[in-house]
């Protein structure tokens, strides 16, 4: 099968994950994904392929006879789409793109257009797999798990070629931030791994953000408005006076590269009580460091000045590390993708991840684990397409590069 016809098959499978859910996986339906790659993984030859009650998939090719000594090398992507947008029918098609713009659903009149996306400029005569513009596509992660089960069959199909011991895992939840949450590390056994999670054809991933997550409550004092002088105190005026002690310049809209932000990511708010979701990103540990203690100075301060008539509670988590300090240690990983690449004509752009990936968790869990690019673009929208040339491209690097290891 073409590594497109598997990404079509997997995305007609719905996997949205629900950050809600208190359940592993957050959406059951995730398993019918993952029982679906497990018989297809079986019937390539995988023998031992299969899925925990939890929703992870692993399985294994075993080395060519001789290089049992290798590098184990694991391969991993997710099964899940974004709650950010629907993920459920998603009536996918192939277009081969002359330029300009491109139709998606001429009943809805929805238009995807280089005005608005140039990268599309970059794919004038090839074929793209869009939507119909009322879903996300899926290619975040279904494209990486097509490409690391084609690789697989390419190796399973073509003994000849040595190789290292290859590890696959599929992981459910990543999208809400949970994809790592109980990946079994010991029983994977690589020895070191990519995740193929990425976008633009060419991607090496190797530096995210250290994250935490702020949760605010506020308890205000209600009263009648009416007979309210000297007695409310409202949590809404509260939450803004509390989001307006930090910097804007700070606020995501205003910042790029490696330069880390405070988000409000959510305001719930009444009279009597305010919940506020901050997420707090920086790719530099000692002003992440400085940017929690910040907004746990600016608590004190309201809790203090309020004091007793209201009260503010403050859940600050931190959520994930940046992996460049655990991929340092193990740059071989990096050069290695970015020969392959270049055997394959492909330019290597290594970037910052503004945000995290499964392999930020593993890295930190004991797998270092960079990320490699899986040739999508505008992922978690309705505009969402992949490059087939650039997924089939992405197959030819993944299998160059887990040579590479048993050289």
């Amino acid at each position: 099968m073409l590594t497109y016809e598997r990404f079509l098959k997997y995305v007609s499978f719905d996997t949205e994950s629900d950050g809600s859910s208190n359940t592993v996986p957050t959406t059951m339906k995730q398993k019918d994904l993952g029982a679906y790659l497990v018989e297809e993984m079986k019937a390539l030859g995988i023998a031992d392929a299969f899925m925990d009650e939890l929703g992870y998939v692993y399985g294994t090719i075993p080395a060519s006879e001789g290089y049992e000594d290798k590098t184990v090398l694991g391969l991993i992507a997710h099964m899940d789409t974004s709650p950010a947008c629907s993920g459920k029918d998603i009536k996918a098609r192939v277009v081969h793109y002359e330029g300009g713009d491109i139709l998606l659903n001429e009943e809805k009149n929805i238009v995807m257009s280089p005005a608005d996306y140039p990268s599309m400029n970059k794919y004038v005569g090839q074929d793209l797999i869009v939507t119909d513009g009322t879903t996300l596509l899926g290619g975040d992660d279904k494209a990486g798990i097509a490409e690391i089960i084609s690789t697989a069959e390419y190796f399973l199909t073509h003994p000849e070629v040595k190789h290292g011991t290859i590890k696959i895992g599929f992981t459910p939840d990543e999208e809400v931030g949970r994809g790592a949450n109980h990946f079994d590390v010991k029983n994977f056994g690589a020895d070191l791994a990519y995740t193929v999670d990425g976008g633009e054809l060419g991607e090496i991933s190797y530096e995210n953000f250290n994250a935490a997550s702020a949760v605010v409550t506020i308890h205000g004092r209600s009263v009648h408005p009416g007979s309210a002088k000297d007695i409310m105190i409202s949590a809404v005026d509260l939450a803004m006076e509390l989001h307006s002690m930090l910097p804007k310049n700070e606020h995501p809209a205003y910042t790029e590269g490696r330069e880390g932000f405070t988000h409000l990511d959510n305001l719930k708010a009444d009279i009597e009580t305010a919940v506020m979701d901050y997420i707090i990103r920086d790719h530099d540990k000692a002003k992440f460091e400085q940017k929690k203690a910040r907004m746990e100075k600016i608590v004190a301060y309201l809790n203090e000045k309020y004091s007793p008539a209201c009260s503010i509670e403050l859940d600050l988590k931190d959520s994930y590390y940046n992996m460049l300090e655990q991929i340092k240690p193990h740059m071989e990983l990096i050069t290695k993708a970015e020969e392959a690449f270049r055997a394959h004509g492909v330019e290597p752009v290594s970037l910052p991840v503004r945000g995290g990936t499964d392999g930020a968790r593993l890295s930190y869990m004991g797998l270092p684990c960079p990320n490699l690019c899986t040739g999508g673009h505008n992922c978690h929208g309705r505009f969402e397409y992949v490059s087939i040339d650039s997924m089939n491209k992405i197959v030819d690097i993944l299998v160059t590069l887990v040579q590479s290891f048993a050289k």
